[in-house]
Parts: structure tokens; sequence; C-alpha cells
């Protein structure tokens, strides 16, 4: 499996198995109770989002579904079904080269489609939900085709439905977009304004393809490759806490950065904590935290998931210690 996870750990499966269409997906569930087989499964996208603790003894499962198809248009709407298996950013230049925008602010995420209604990914002031009309699954118990409306996903912030309470038991197959044929950039939030501005952009000026690649920009310069130093992108979520929590941090440190969410609650990046808790370039055996981005960590070569898993508890337990805070990892642990 090491090629089927971003940060490179080597870890093996009793079985992979890849489909291409649903009734294949389906027929191998059929299958599989007609033998009686319990054995686990694990359903994984681009590997993005994951940490292999060790083998996994069970089936893995990728979806090889890959087409793109416009299902409908309605005024300056126009809504896409794309298939599980097609890469992320492979679909957001697929439709700026459409003419069907909103999906700019999400330029060179990791992973595939179908991971982003599991996720809802999310970068610079967008997220997939936004976008998401409904989402077409597979149950892994009983191969049954059910359709979630984005309603019925329950999206929050990196989270849905399918992270909690069905985790494991669907099988995305295909998610529906709602885009416009209307580009209307976000560029107010971190540091997009300022990108352009030092590339003489004005916005008046402004193209899709030109926001893609200042995203693409801002993106490489604060992310390493995988293919050159394994990791996930960001490992832990931005803890949203109570407004009083963030006041009693903001009187020891007036410039910690953050974003209201509402009234009552306040948004803190986690890598500033990592940083303040001086993890920013130290390494915990071979795995270790990103340089430019302290959110990010990274195999230095040769690392196993639990060391990645122990650096990740280390600076869990420093930021718990200095901030009161618990950060979260958005990475799954598998074993």
């Amino acid at each position: 499996m090491r090629e089927r996870n971003t940060f490179g750990i080597d870890a093996t499966a009793y079985r992979l198995l890849e489909y291409y269409i649903v009734e294949e997906l389906q027929a191998f569930i059929r299958q599989r109770r007609e033998n009686g087989d319990t054995t686990p499964l694990l359903h994984i996208g681009g590997g993005s989002n994951l940490l292999f603790l060790g083998d996994f003894e069970g089936t893995v499962l990728h979806s090889g579904i890959r087409h793109i198809e416009v299902t409908a248009e309605e005024g300056d709407s126009v809504y896409v079904r794309v298939g599980a298996g097609v890469i992320w950013d492979e679909w957001v230049q697929y439709a700026i080269d459409s003419s069907w925008y909103g999906l700019e602010n999400l330029s060179l995420i990791p992973g595939e489609v179908g991971a982003s209604a599991v996720q809802n990914i999310g970068a610079y002031g967008a997220e997939a939900k936004d976008l998401i009309l409904f989402v077409d699954t597979v149950d892994l118990r009983t191969g049954e085709v059910r359709h979630f409306t984005a309603e019925e996903c329950r999206y929050g912030y990196r989270d849905s439905i399918f992270k909690r309470e069905l985790r494991g038991r669907y099988a995305v197959t295909h998610v529906h977009f709602r885009l416009s044929h209307n580009f209307q950039p976000r560029l107010d939030y971190g540091n997009i304004r300022h990108a352009l501005q030092t590339r003489g952009i004005e916005e008046c000026d402004l193209t899709p393809q030109a926001l893609r690649q200042v995203i693409i920009e801002i993106r490489r310069s604060k992310l390493p490759e995988p293919s050159e130093m394994g990791n996930a992108g960001s490992f832990f979520t931005n803890p949203i806490v109570p407004r009083a929590d963030y006041e009693r941090i903001a009187a020891l440190h007036p410039d910690a950065p953050h974003y209201d969410v509402d009234a009552d609650r306040v948004k803190i990046p986690a890598g500033w904590m990592i940083e303040q808790c001086g993890w920013k370039g130290r390494s915990l055996g071979r795995a270790g935290v990103y340089e430019k981005q302290a959110l990010v960590l990274v195999n230095r070569g040769g690392a196993t998931g639990q060391e990645v898993a122990a650096l990740c508890h280390a600076i869990q337990h420093d930021v718990q210690e200095r901030f009161g805070i618990r950060i979260t990892p958005e990475v799954n642990f598998i074993g």
C-alpha cells in the first residue's frame, strides 16, 4: 500500500480491488455476503488522508469510476455528475476549462472526488459542501444504492455523516455538483489579495485560471510534494472554541490569529499553536513537522505509521498543556 498513501508508509493489505462501474462493486458485496466473508473492508480514495499504523488484514476497495457528465443546466447554473475516482485537482481544471466556476479556491487539494464528499474538503474560504447537491453511494453491507442530499450529509467543518454515524458504511460512487457560468471569485481569505497584488493582477482583470494558478502557487509555497516528502497535507483541523477560550488565549497572546465563526465561537489556527509550542521544523524519530508549515507532519524517510502517530500525540499533549485546547487529527488512522 506504499503507493496508495501519500505519507508513503510501507504497509500491506490482504487484497486490493478496484471497480469501474457500480455493478462491479455490488457484485463483490453480493459474493462477499454469499460466502459469509466478515474480514474488514477499507474503501480508499487517493490515500491523502490515511495513516497506516500497520498492515491491513482485509480488503481495500478503490473506485475507478472516472466519468464526468452534465445532467442539467438552468440559468447560470450547471449540474455535473462526477465519478468518485476522478482526481480532485483534475476535476477543478476540467471545470474551469468548461467555463464552470466555483471550484477555483479548492485547487491542488490532494485526493479524489469521492473523498471530497466524505471530508468536506475546504481551503481559502471555500468548502465542498457549498457546491455539492447530493451524493450517490453503495451500502457496503447490502449493496443497495442510496442517494444522500447535501442536507442529509450533515456537513460541518471538515466533517460529514460519513465520518461519524455512517463511518465505513457507504462507498461514494458519484458526487453531484452545482457550478456556475458566472465567475465570482472569493478573495478575502488568507493572503489571496496580497498574492494578486504581488503579481500585478487587478481584481477587474482576474480570470478563473489566473486565480487557480495563484492558489496553486500559495499552496506549493507552504506544502511539500508527497512524492518528495511523504505527508497528508494539513494533519490537524483548526479547533473551533468558545469565545471565552479565545479571549483567555488572546490575553496572553494579543497577536493570536483567529477567525470568527459566529457570536459565540472562534476558530484558532492549529498551526499557530503548534508553532508556539516549538514544534515547527522539529522531528521525532523519522517523522517531523514541516519547516514551512507547522500544520503539516512529514515522513522524513522510512517513518512508520506508529512514528507519525507518536509525533501527533506529542504535539497534542504540548498544545493541550500550553493552551488548554485539544487539537484533532484530520487524518484517518488505520489499524
